[in-house]
């Protein structure tokens, strides 16, 4: 019986090996960037051969690529289908991206990628410019359209959708950039949860943008 279980064992197996690797990948491209990530490293971690690795993926960018589309592009595919559905005010949705960025993406170890890009885009513009496109644009695109959504709708004033649309996004890039560089990470009391510190902050945003017609 066991025998004949075997082939079936092997082939699940089989069909798991993308995700294992494409997770081993993301573990070592965040804590020793790219450069220092070699492919067999990656193989070892997944338990597999680097001959294996390269079945699956013909080049270490290749895999990042794929650990990037996984982990980064799928969330903001996700927002975007969300913001179509969602039922509630401009700044409610605003609020719940915001929030919800944080705890699909920010609180996870995918953040990594982030503070990667901007270590590495110098040596590797190629990879920079993949992300630009897949992730950068579609993901200030959609912040963007909340924001000009709202303001067609008289929920917000007049501003520079542009400015307005990074100065939502900088503060919570710090937070990622605090989280994954030790040098910037402050422990106490007085260190607030990343949670709370993004509701004040869009709590903030929304304040600033509501069109009050008393002005």
């Amino acid at each position: 019986m066991s025998n004949l279980l075997a082939p079936q064992k092997r082939e699940r197996r089989k069909q798991h090996r993308p995700g294992e690797l494409l997770e081993a990948a993301l573990d070592l491209f965040v804590d020793k960037g790219f450069a220092a990530t070699r492919a067999e490293e990656v193989a070892a971690k997944a338990g597999v051969s680097k001959g294996t690795l390269f079945l699956y993926f013909p080049s270490k960018e290749e895999l990042f690529k794929a650990v990037v589309r996984e982990n980064v592009v799928k969330p903001v595919s996700e927002g975007a289908l969300e913001v179509a559905n969602f039922k509630g005010s401009h700044a409610q949705l605003l609020k719940y991206l915001m929030l919800e960025w944080w705890r699909r993406y920010g609180s996870t170890k995918a953040s990594g990628i982030s503070k990667l890009i901007i270590s590495e885009a110098h040596t590797f513009p190629d990879l920079a410019t993949f992300y630009q496109e897949e992730v950068i644009e579609p993901a200030m695109n959609l912040l963007k359209s909340v924001l000009e959504n709202g303001r067609k709708a008289g929920e917000f004033k007049k501003f520079n959708t542009e400015h307005t649309a990074l100065a939502v996004i900088a503060p919570m890039l710090f937070l990622i950039m605090s989280k994954h560089s030790s040098a910037l990470c402050h422990s106490g009391a007085s260190q607030p949860k990343p949670e709370d510190f993004i509701a004040q902050h869009a709590d903030l945003i929304v304040r600033g943008l509501s069109f009050d017609p008393s002005n």
